[in-house]
Formats: C-alpha cells, structure tokens, sequence
C-alpha cells in the first residue's frame, strides 16, 4: 500500500492517519515482523496482524555466476507461483532487475518469460519485496532498478504505478526516479500514462525490428500497435519528461541483423533522443532464435554510429546461469 492508503486505512479503523506514516516507514524499509514495530501499540499490532499481512517472499533458488558477479534469484510467492530477479554488479553499483508479473501474456516468440503464457499480476508489494529480500540476502545497498524481468510492466499498470511511489518515496528505499528504467513492448495506452504521472523514469522500448512486418511476426503486440503509434507515443514522452529512450533491439541471426536493417532502423529513429541498446539475443529451451556472429553484430552497430545514433551493445552477463529471463522459472 502507498503512504496515502495507509493513513486512509488507519483513519477509517478509529486510528489518527499518521500511524499509516508510521507503518509505511517501518515496511517499505524492509521490515516483516509486525511485534518489531515498536512506536505502534500491542493493540494496534494486534489489529496489523489479524487485518494485514507484509509480503514477504521465499528464496527457492540462488545461483551465483561463475563468470562475474551475476547472481539469479527464484522467488516462490505464497500461491507457489514462481518469479526471478537478477542482480547485477556494475562500477557505479549494483543493479537488480525484478519481475512484474508471474508469467507474460505478451507471446514475444524470442522471450522465455512468455512461455506458459500469464499466470497473474504481482502486487506492488511483490514487486518491491524482491529489492529487499536481495538487499538483505547479499547485505547490499541496490542503486539501480530495472523493470525487465518477468511480465509486461505496463501490463500491470495499478500496481507497477504504486510500486514506482514507493521505491521513491523519501520514508521508503528512496531510490531516484532516474535510476529506475521500466521496459515495455510498446502499450501505448499505458505509455500515454506513464507520460501523465510525470515521474522522469528512463523508458525502455523493446523494438527489435525496423518495420511492421518483421515486428509482427515475432511479437503479437505489434499487430496492436504499429511502429509509427509507438514512435508517436515516445516522442510524447520525450517532450514530457526530457528523458532519453532506449531502444532494445534483440539481434537475431538471419532475421533482423543485416546492414540493411540498420539503415532502416536509423532512418526511423533519425532526430529522436534516444539511445539504441542492441542484445544479441540469448537461445531459449523451445526457440529458434540463434545469436548473430560478432562481425555481424558489429557491422550492425557500425552502421548506427555512422548515421549518428547512440547505441551500445548490451554487456552480456551471467551466461552461465539462465541469465535470460523466464529461463530459470520454466525448468522449476
């Protein structure tokens, strides 16, 4: 719950409201145990734990990377549901990247998350809570929060919503808005949302092909929205926050990797403030996707810095873990 629905939850059970700051500031800091909240009354403790409940998630597996410093959570949450997280080590800190749904109902054919399809939504408070079991897991402070795990963000819109009040909030993990990024394949809607809360979060697009066509056949959405209504949609965003978008461009041999592909993707991209972050894409169990050759990859990213966009090729870690996301969920 946000600060506000607490103190509304307090006033309306014969409390003064800011026992719900109160609250608020002891469970967005991490804290499980109701008994320890100690400038609440017996009696009001008694009342939180016959009324409520903090989510509090259970560690099913950790693997850590032999390769660096990558290390993949399996969380089970209390329906035997199951999510991952992945904490990454990086020299300005650690970033984590969380799930927001236990399965996907977005079908993106080179994704594992969607394997399954969509089981349910993640409260804001599941969504949370895998920041601090892994902060108190590895006695970590996380700086960095990407939203690209399991699940469409924007999918789950109310609760990805509340889960970006709290991780902000200054009484909770006070983590920046700009060190947030949310990544979406391209809900335009809900793009148009994001835009309204006016919470200068990065955005991710994941774009991965220059044309419709090529779009639609390895992601339904795209039959939904085309590219021009995305590209439309950002730019709103853009102008909104003054906020660079990223483009995630998964690289697939043979299919979107070409010379001529780029030029494409430049041509459309020409003029925006954006950024280009091209993955060469991971093999999933039960795809067909190969990853291009490194010349291919970087012919590719040659041609981008030629026609002046900004682009990198995405660091690849944890190789040796299921890294990918969805990988590690599907065989448990």
């Amino acid at each position: 719950m946000t600060e506000e629905e607490l103190q509304k939850w307090m006033k309306e059970s014969g409390q003064q409201s800011f026992r719900g700051t109160q609250i608020f500031e002891w469970v967005q800091k991490g804290n499980k145990n109701i008994e320890e909240m100690s400038n609440l009354s017996k009696d009001l403790r008694g009342f939180l734990m016959e009324n409520g409940k903090v989510t509090d998630l259970k560690v099913d597996k950790m693997i850590h990377s032999k390769l660096d410093e990558t290390v993949k959570f399996l969380f089970q949450l209390e329906d035997q549901h199951k999510i991952e997280s992945v904490l990454m080590r990086y020299k300005h800190g650690y970033t984590l990247c969380i799930s927001t749904q236990a399965g996907c109902a977005m079908g993106c054919s080179f994704c594992a998350s969607s394997k399954g399809g969509l089981q349910r939504d993640l409260t804001a408070g599941e969504i949370i809570d895998q920041v601090h079991q892994v902060q108190k897991n590895k006695g970590i402070r996380i700086s960095n929060v990407v939203l690209m795990g399991i699940g469409e963000p924007l999918d789950n819109f109310k609760e990805v919503k509340k889960f970006l009040w709290n991780i902000h909030h200054p009484k909770g993990l006070n983590v920046s808005n700009r060190n947030i990024t949310l990544s979406t394949c391209g809900l335009v809607p809900e793009i148009y949302k994001l835009r309204d809360l006016d919470l200068p979060i990065n955005l991710a697009i994941s774009l991965h092909a220059p044309e419709d066509e090529m779009r639609e056949a390895i992601m339904p959405i795209a039959r939904k929205y085309s590219i021009d209504q995305v590209l439309t949609a950002c730019k709103d965003y853009i102008k909104k926050t003054n906020r660079r978008i990223t483009f995630e461009y998964a690289l697939v041999k043979d299919f979107n990797d070409q010379r001529e592909h780029a030029k494409r993707l430049a041509k459309i991209l020409k003029g925006m403030l954006c950024h280009v972050n091209i993955i060469p894409v991971n093999p999933i169990d039960q795809g067909d996707f190969e990853k291009p050759f490194d010349k291919t990859v970087k012919a590719f990213e040659e041609v981008l810095k030629e026609n002046r966009i900004p682009v990198t090729v995405r660091r690849e870690l944890g190789q040796d873990i299921d890294a990918a996301c969805g990988q590690l969920r599907n065989r448990n």
